[in-house]
């Protein structure tokens, strides 16, 4: 009886301890949240969304840093979504499962979790010098599509183990063939799991600074990119670049970027939940 009322105790004791930190973290995310509100709301507008940088404060904007990391967002999504949903497939329908597989599998689940800058360095090696891209968006993009390849190669996988074996087993009995399987009953399965993954490795990718600084983005950029091979900067070199100076009217100018990145980084996340229940909604097994 009283090992009985020990176990109760620690599991009181453990789930005690579960909501004080989960509160605990969704009270210190909430005071940083308001705090940055509160400093950078005033400083909001359609001017500042539509300005140029500038030594002035007051007449400095962001535009030059969002149309960057728009470009940023759609190549990086052009680049790494076709061969991260492709590589998955590959590897948990077509793969063998033989030495070189297995090599390959345990170190793309490394890769996930190597430091941003060991991308940024292979990066500038490879594209920058190497292919001669110079600090291109191109570049930068090519970047970032190998940092969040491992995120979406194996998101992909796992949304393809979810689906049933009785459907493969189903359309194989039916006389299909393998790709008209994949193509078929597989993928219209699992994308809505596929898609979240790559929505979610893409907000990674959007909030990502050290890359993009080894490559060659740059802090101060007096025109907005027209193109793939023009130079360019993004919202968080331009808040590191005001965060850095001494004067309190940059900071709220960061301040206010910092809510404009988030509300991007906010809307991507609560798409790939819409989407995931939407798709989940439609698929019956």
């Amino acid at each position: 009886m009283s090992s009985d009322r020990s176990s109760r105790y620690k599991d009181k004791l453990f789930k005690g301890i579960g909501i004080t930190a989960t509160f605990s973290c969704i009270l210190i995310l909430f005071i940083f949240l308001a705090f940055i509100i509160y400093q950078g709301s005033e400083r909001l507008s359609w001017e500042f969304m539509i300005s140029l940088p500038s030594r002035f404060a007051e007449q400095s904007g962001i535009y030059t840093a969002w149309i960057g990391t728009l470009w940023i967002l759609v190549l990086t999504t052009l680049i790494s979504f076709p061969i991260g949903v492709g590589a998955g497939i590959y590897l948990e329908e077509y793969g063998k499962k033989n030495k070189l597989n297995t090599f390959l599998e345990i170190n793309i689940a490394n890769l996930a979790g190597v430091p941003s800058i060991i991308y940024g360095l292979l990066g500038l090696e490879v594209f920058v010098r190497l292919s001669r891209m110079g600090n291109s968006i191109l570049a930068g993009s090519l970047t970032l599509s190998l940092l969040i390849l491992p995120i979406i190669i194996v998101s992909t996988r796992e949304a393809i183990r979810a689906v049933p074996k009785t459907i493969k087993d189903a359309s194989f009995a039916m006389g299909a063939s393998k790709w008209q399987t994949i193509w078929k009953q597989i993928l219209p399965a699992s994308f809505g799991g596929i898609l979240t993954g790559v929505i979610l490795a893409i907000s990674r990718a959007v909030g990502e600074t050290a890359p993009l600084i080894v490559v060659g983005a740059l802090a101060y950029v007096p025109f907005a990119p027209s193109g793939p091979f023009d130079e360019f900067t993004v919202l968080p070199i331009q808040i590191f670049n005001w965060v850095s100076r001494p004067q309190e009217e940059f900071v709220i100018n960061a301040a206010a970027a910092i809510i404009v990145l988030l509300t991007i980084t906010f809307v991507m996340n609560g798409i790939a939940v819409y989407l995931r229940n939407k798709w989940q909604e439609k698929v019956s097994w």
